[in-house]
């Protein structure tokens, strides 16, 4: 089932003046603002930031009297060219880091077709908060909406979302039924007569007879409630830029055989790669996009560690992917899309005989990341911290080393527990290790420790940390486990801890 994301951002030309020119608008928000443009002879309020609505401000309302509503409101002029052209680069930064179709839905809005993107994030729920939280940490305001249709998706943005919402599957009638007429997509002119007659909401024509509507008014009405309710389509035309580097290929017949496709898609990849090295570029993020006949697309998304332009790696990672699309009734396009490239120039290989090759693990982690996920491959580097569950990070599979090193005057175990569990011990004297510990229910007697390593608290991070300390020990039970434990204090002044005994990690 196709799945659609619609996102409004309901103050996109103040949020994108604010971010293109800040010493012409600043970012304060206790300061309203509202943009102004000529309609006819008339100089009438066309933007207004949530200050000056909060105020009573609104869109369509004359310049004079919103300035004489708010004495010290601050006015400057509006843009349309500019922000189409930046709501298009902001589709293209979507583009390349989120799902291989993406269009503008103008003014202020974009549309996206997450339909088997989504586990790429960690399922629709973690998309939409890592694409409104990027948006919102750029300094963009934005609501956004999952659901099977894009005029349903369209719909629950603008009304529902706050500053999200997912619909299941399937509900599309249900939630769209109370909300009003204008989350159809109509005409002021159909809105105004629709309340006329004394339509309120969508559920007041779901079951209306639809001739009458259509004589009435027009083809549009009938033609935006289907498509909402799925049961008329609306092809997302995807947005794809002049500088992107594409190859497709049209059938005079349709194609549905896996073999088939595959051997277009090795021709494809011939001519992309060719493409790629006129330019000098290689590619870090493909897109394969299957026209059907029914006017479905079926997308194939890949993404690589380095940048590449090797046919033979570009072929097989697709290929895996065949297995994903849907033929239909036959493919008639498809299309190859280079969306992320990079520099890379030509170089020589180097001789066995005067040196060993590197060894290159770029493929292995380009069919891991493919598979699981890029979020699913990486690997720990160290951080300069004291503070065990700060002392790592994820990084990169294939990063540049960072420069730092983990502590070498005490062993570290090999497996660090996400959180520290608390445990039971029996000590002999508060600077002693323990006797025994009882870890999730088992009890178990310890034959030999070593310890104890004193580490403090980051007190330039936390408060509360100016005098936290933990003292840390190994200890090996009689089965000959070791485990990393720790009591949270120094034994003696409760304010630098709670006494309590945790177990950290596990030796291997």
């Amino acid at each position: 089932m196709a799945r659609v994301i619609s996102v409004t951002l309901p103050f996109w030309p103040i949020d994108r003046l604010r971010r293109s020119a800040p010493e012409a608008a600043p970012a304060s928000d206790e300061r309203p603002l509202v943009l102004a443009g000529r309609v006819g002879n008339r100089r009438l309020v066309t933007a207004a930031c949530a200050v000056a609505q909060e105020l009573g401000l609104t869109v369509g309302m004359p310049v004079s009297k919103a300035q004489a509503m708010v004495p010290n409101l601050q006015v400057l002029p509006h843009d349309p060219q500019a922000d189409a052209a930046s709501l298009e680069r902001l589709a293209l930064w979507v583009l390349q880091r989120f799902s291989p179709i993406v269009t503008v839905d103008p003014p202020d809005g974009l549309v996206i077709d997450s339909t088997g993107a989504d586990h790429l994030h960690g399922g629709e729920e973690a998309m939409l908060e890592t694409l409104i939280g990027r948006l919102v940490m750029s300094g963009v305001t934005a609501r956004a909406a999952v659901a099977d249709t894009w005029g349903a998706a369209h719909a629950l943005a603008r009304h529902v979302a706050d500053p999200m919402h997912v619909a299941a599957p399937g509900t599309t009638e249900a939630l769209i039924a109370p909300l009003p007429l204008q989350a159809l997509r109509l005409p002021p002119a159909t809105l105004a007569s629709l309340r006329t007659l004394g339509f309120v909401c969508i559920g007041d024509l779901l079951h209306q007879p639809r001739a009458p509507l259509t004589r009435r008014f027009g083809p549009d009405l009938c033609r935006r409630l289907d498509q909402a309710l799925g049961h008329a389509s609306e092809p997302i035309e995807p947005l794809r830029p002049s500088e992107l580097v594409e190859v497709r290929r049209s059938f005079a017949e349709p194609i549905a055989a896996a073999e088939t496709i595959a051997r277009y898609i090795g021709k494809l990849v011939v001519q992309l790669c060719a493409a790629l090295e006129e330019r000098g570029l290689g590619a870090r993020r493909l897109d394969l996009l299957c026209w059907r006949v029914d006017a479905h697309v079926q997308t194939v998304r890949v993404g690589l560690a380095c940048p590449q332009r090797d046919p033979q790696r570009l072929t097989r990672l697709l290929c895996e992917k065949i297995e994903t699309i849907s033929p239909g009734y036959g493919i008639e396009i498809l299309s190859l899309t280079a969306v992320m490239v990079e520099p890379l120039d030509a170089r020589q290989m180097a001789s066995s005989l005067l040196e060993a090759p590197a060894p290159d693990l770029s493929g292995l982690v380009d069919v891991l990341a493919n598979r699981v996920g890029a979020r699913g491959v990486y690997r720990m580097a160290p951080v300069a911290s004291d503070v065990p569950e700060r002392s790592v990070t994820r990084v990169a599979p294939l990063s540049d080393p960072v420069g730092a090193g983990w502590p070498d005057h005490w062993p570290r175990p090999t497996r660090l527990l996400a959180r520290p569990e608390p445990i039971e011990t029996l000590a002999l004297l508060p600077d002693h290790p323990p006797v025994s510990i009882t870890w999730r229910g088992i009890r178990r007697k310890v034959a030999r420790a070593d310890g104890p390593e004193r580490v403090f608290g980051e007190w330039w991070k936390r408060d509360a940390e100016m005098i936290a300390v933990r003292d840390y020990f190994r200890i090996e039970d009689e089965a000959g486990e070791r485990y990393w434990v720790f009591r949270a204090g120094d034994g003696e002044n409760s304010e630098t801890g709670s006494h309590r005994w945790f177990l950290h990690g596990v030796f291997g």
